[in-house]
């Protein structure tokens, strides 16, 4: 009779337990280009909680994610654009005020195979030569891009069609966002892509910079011409400093998170979101983006503790060539 009480008492303990946890549960989910960070910053958050709040990230790509995000099925949003007409409808039907957060700066990168010996840049003319919808069927070789170029196909990667990276990558090259040839390899995962041009000569396509950082011994990376001298250096690369002053366009975007305004006054979210504004900058280079300037994150957090909400973008999607800090400092 004593054993069995005892496991009664085991076993009440565990579900009371179980239900506990289960409250403090915090769901993200959406781009896989944010997901490193998200992933990194909910890493270190879990250890400071000792098991008292899990946080689980997801992938489903920047449109998967606010598809759940605006029905009221996660907490918080990764995206990797700003959040567009469609989505702010979702959302506004469904009753879901949300607070938008920048994390960090990205410099989306066009990548080759290592053994591509004839790219030596690009410019984005010929980017959109390659990947506007005219091109399908059409455009199907490199020589077609340059005549010194190689009498071989090309073979297009890039990523899926609910991503944001997709989103902005149309928008800044072919001028028209989600608008693109259609006859290429897709991914909402990025390491998908990463595995696709390390294991095809022919390969080039087009993933968050983070991505190279972490394989940079199996692809190489292509500088960019934007050819409007606005930058005035000729081609450029993703790197830190041509990122964060500008020069390297239209390909460097800011990347967000969207907090549901409901979820922001749960104790644990509070508590994550201000560990997430308060470590993003480190913990963004660890994973190898970008971090925004110290003022971007104070002036986000700001946002997030009055719970303003909607966009800074006014709901419009992706934009070329903004600096997010200067939209905030607006704002305040």
């Amino acid at each position: 009779m004593k054993k069995l009480i005892t496991n009664l008492i085991v076993c009440i303990l565990i579900l009371t337990s179980g239900k506990a946890y289960a409250a403090e549960l915090i769901k993200a989910d959406g781009s896989s280009t944010v997901f490193p960070i998200t992933e990194a910053v909910a890493e270190e958050f879990q250890k400071t909680e000792k098991g008292k709040t899990r946080v689980t990230v997801g992938i489903s790509g920047t449109g998967g994610g606010f598809k759940k995000f605006c029905s009221g099925e996660t907490d918080i949003s990764d995206a990797s654009r700003p959040i567009k007409p469609t989505e702010v409808e979702l959302c506004k039907k469904n009753g879901i005020e949300y607070i938008e957060l920048p994390v960090a700066y990205d410099g989306l990168a066009v990548m080759i195979n290592l053994k591509n010996n004839w790219v030596d840049y690009m410019t984005v003319k010929e980017l959109k030569k390659i990947w506007e919808p005219e091109a399908q069927a059409k455009i199907k070789k490199w020589n077609q891009i340059r005549p010194n170029w190689p009498d071989k196909e090309i073979h297009l990667f890039g990523a899926g069609v609910d991503s944001g990276t997709y989103d902005y990558f149309t928008e800044a090259i072919v001028g028209k966002e989600h608008s693109s040839r259609g006859d290429f390899t897709s991914s909402e995962d990025d390491n998908v892509l990463v595995q696709g041009i390390a294991s095809d000569t022919l390969a080039i396509g087009f993933f968050g910079v983070a991505y190279y950082e972490h394989n940079k011994d199996k692809m190489k990376l292509v500088a960019i011409d934007d050819e409007n001298d606005k930058n005035g250096k000729g081609p450029i690369l993703p790197l830190y400093d041509n990122v964060v002053n500008g020069t390297y366009q239209p390909l460097a975007r800011p990347l967000f998170i969207y907090v549901s305004k409901k979820s922001a006054d749960k104790p644990e979210v509070k508590r994550f979101i201000d560990f997430y504004m308060k470590n993003s900058g480190s913990l963004s280079k660890e994973v190898g983006y970008i971090a925004l300037p110290s003022k971007a994150y104070e002036l986000a957090l700001k946002r997030f503790e009055k719970r303003i909400t909607g966009s800074v973008f006014g709901g419009h999607g992706s934009q070329v060539g903004v600096k997010i800090e200067e939209l905030l400092q607006k704002e305040q």
